[in-house]
């Protein structure tokens, strides 16, 4: 086996895809008057989608992510900046 890091090139659309449905729901969530980045960060860690308001379809749309994968650009992204 392998000992070395395997990298996953994120396609670009994909990227651009998860950026704009969570700034959505980030927008919809205070919308509604709640905390986004705490109820983004309870729904990502926890995969309960009652974090996420139905307001705007945003629960529908969080929940349509693969939250590894939105994990995986926020760490890099941080990591990068």
């Amino acid at each position: 086996m392998n000992d070395k890091t395997i990298m996953f090139p994120l396609n670009n659309d994909k990227g651009q895809n998860l950026r704009h449905t969570l700034f959505e729901v980030y927008q919809a969530l205070a919308e509604k008057g709640y905390s986004p980045i705490s109820q983004i960060v309870g729904y990502l860690i926890s995969g309960d989608p009652t974090y996420i308001t139905n307001h705007k379809n945003a629960r529908t749309n969080m929940t349509k992510l693969d939250r590894d994968e939105l994990l995986k650009i926020l760490i890099k992204f941080y990591l990068s900046n």
